[in-house]
């Protein structure tokens, strides 16, 4: 009796998610892909259609948000987008259902109407510019709640630039007074949506010489893994790993690794490398890549 009552606890016991699953990845989402883009001109680097092919197609229901590009202009009155110029590029792609989300208010944000667009989409962009405008608008709201839900359907986050830091969760260049400020004095803007748990995501690093810039921010705060994109390059997130697509470079400012002293304190990923986040490891080298 004793026996056949431990044999039908061990059953329960590996039945359970925790036995029978693998457990959740620590970076990156559990069903859907993040694609975190450096920034600069994309055309012909693939980027925008592997951004469609992972949203499954053409035909799919595809979000554009260009809310980084500002929410208010330099005189202080509201921005207005207009949807067809921001819609234009993406349409001309081949997408059919392709819709433009913007709100300067968090309230609105926070309403279902609002948010409804989101609700059966396959696909987001994150255009570039500001990254503390995407926080002042969607942050803890349920539009954010909503981006969080096209992953767990299994389809795709992406954004450049600004658009690429805004999915860490540690965000970089935050500060409202210039991008040149990395950990931003404004606590609000210090977090990002965390859709790549445990991060901070630099970018444009080649072109505005960015190497070196987050060694401190990552220093200071030795559980976060550091991530620079150069421009035209991009990493696909699929839970713990991730692989380089485009033109150039990705760094890595990893502190859980020995540096020797003559040493900047990362390491630079090439095109067709994948990266395990959870054991800092590259398990596939890409041409001329280096570790």
């Amino acid at each position: 009796m004793i026996a056949r009552m431990l044999t039908a606890l061990l059953f329960v016991l590996i039945s359970t998610p925790a036995f029978s699953q693998e457990s959740r990845p620590e970076y990156g989402p559990a069903k859907g892909t993040l694609l975190i883009v450096g920034g600069g001109t994309l055309d012909g680097t693939g980027i925008f259609e592997k951004f469609i092919e992972l949203g499954g197609g053409k035909d799919k229901k595809f979000v554009i948000v260009p809310t980084a590009g500002g929410n208010r202009s330099n005189d202080g009155s509201l921005r207005v987008y207009k949807e067809e110029e921001v819609l234009k590029s993406w349409k001309e792609l081949g997408l059919t259902n392709v819709h433009m989300l913007h709100s300067h208010d968090p309230k609105v944000a926070n309403t279902p109407e609002f948010a409804k667009v989101l609700t059966d989409a396959n696909g987001v962009w994150f255009i570039g510019g500001r990254q503390w405008n995407l926080v002042d608008s969607y942050a803890d709201t349920l539009t954010q709640h909503e981006f969080e839900k096209v992953l767990e359907r299994g389809g795709v986050i992406a954004g450049t630039s600004a658009g690429a830091t805004i999915q860490g969760q540690f965000l970089v260049r935050g500060a409202r007074s210039g991008s040149e400020v990395i950990i931003a004095p404004e606590p609000e803007h210090r977090a990002g949506f965390a859709f790549l748990k445990k991060s901070a995501i630099d970018q444009h690093i080649n072109t505005r010489n960015r190497w070196d810039d987050i060694i401190p921010l990552v220093k200071q705060n030795p559980d976060l893994l550091g991530i620079g994109l150069s421009e035209k390059t991009a990493i696909i997130v699929k839970g713990d790993r991730f692989e380089v697509m485009g033109a150039w470079k990705v760094a890595i400012h990893d502190n859980t690794r020995l540096y020797q002293p003559w040493e900047k304190p990362y390491y630079v990923l090439s095109v067709g490398d994948v990266y395990n986040m959870k054991t800092r490891k590259i398990e596939k080298l890409g041409t001329g890549s280096k570790n």
